[in-house]
């Protein structure tokens, strides 16, 4: 249960371990109505530290981009204006919508900048967490990026039908774990860790079948698989029930969104299952549609959507090594 001492701590937490700001930080707080609180209770103890937080509500465009999916997710020039000019960027809203805001120009351009940015799960007053359990979760991750090291492909197998090979050859990975540093890529925190590379765009083959979150439907978990059949590194067909049905209509038209774009997996044993933080969790494996250029080193697609879908319980191994990574969804390193 959330009480105002925990959430004092867990301020604490994000303010002094996830983001180390330091006396005369600028730190900008982007929120919405319902975690506004939350936003404030940081910034208290970010004016303890002699920072210099000032909290955006915007609520308006968070609003708007749940309602539609293809509602522009760039912020307000005054927003983009206030990310460029700050320490620490710390976003306190929902979550869903801060996963599809990673992906815009003020995002890059900030990390660009050297700033520090990520996003707040949900759950501030409840998480048991500890900061062991980061550490923890971060050594996963750097152990997992020397294991796929000069990788060329790796084939992800799910108990849902997933059996698809990825290739990574030349794209370096991007370490999204708790402990920010700068310039880092946009990620959520504390409880998520994952390792994510952007997908050669021509050379994912096989059958990804979605049975965890996807992002963009207005769903937590899909009611059954969304199957995806890739050839030559595009999704040709998307099958399922009424779920696939709603991402395809999301994905209509779009320019350049049947790409796979993104090829990422968890490293935490405290990602909680049921949400978009379950991208972050041992055992799952996710891949995007759409844009991988913004966010990912070496990526070449552009695209207006980033749409992630998660596999769990994952089987997740380097065919040019034979390691695994994940087998079954356990941890194999």
């Amino acid at each position: 249960m959330s009480t105002s001492a925990k959430v004092r701590e867990h301020a604490e937490l994000i303010v002094d371990t996830c983001f180390s700001v330091q006396k005369d930080d600028v730190v900008t707080l982007i929120t919405d109505d319902a975690h506004a609180h939350l936003a404030h209770a940081i910034a208290e103890v970010a004016t303890e530290r002699q920072a210099w937080p000032v909290i955006m509500n915007n609520e308006m465009q968070v609003r708007r981009g749940l309602a539609n999916t293809l509602f522009p997710m760039a912020p307000p020039r005054n927003l983009h204006q206030a990310m460029l000019a700050s320490d620490e960027i710390i976003i306190v809203c929902n979550l869903e919508w801060a996963n599809r805001f990673a992906h815009v120009d003020a995002v890059k351009e900030s990390c660009a900048n050297n700033v520090k940015i990520a996003s707040v799960e949900p759950g501030m007053g409840e998480w048991d967490l500890t900061v062991d359990d980061i550490l923890v979760s971060i050594e996963r991750a750097k152990r997992a990026m020397e294991a796929l090291a000069d990788a060329r492909e790796c084939r992800v197998t799910g108990p849902s039908g997933t059996d698809v090979i990825v290739s990574i050859e030349g794209r370096p990975p991007l370490q999204v774990t708790p402990i920010r540093e700068r310039g880092w890529m946009m990620g959520p925190l504390p409880l998520w860790a994952e390792v994510a590379y952007a997908a050669v765009e021509d050379r994912t083959e096989g059958i990804i079948a979605v049975d965890g979150n996807m992002l963009g439907i207005g769903v937590d978990v899909v009611s059954s698989p969304i199957v995806w059949t890739v050839r030559g590194g595009r999704v040709v067909s998307i099958d399922g029930g009424e779920d696939a049905r709603r991402l395809a209509k999301v994905v209509e038209g779009v320019p350049n969104v049947e790409v796979i774009g993104e090829f990422a997996f968890g490293t935490s044993h405290k990602a909680p299952l049921g949400s978009p933080s379950e991208k972050g969790r041992i055992g799952n494996v996710h891949f995007a549609m759409g844009d991988n250029k913004n966010a990912y080193p070496g990526g070449q697609n552009v695209c207006r959507l980033h749409l992630d879908g998660v596999v769990r319980n994952a089987t997740l191994q380097n065919l040019d090594t034979g390691v695994f990574i994940f087998r079954d969804g356990q941890w194999a390193l």
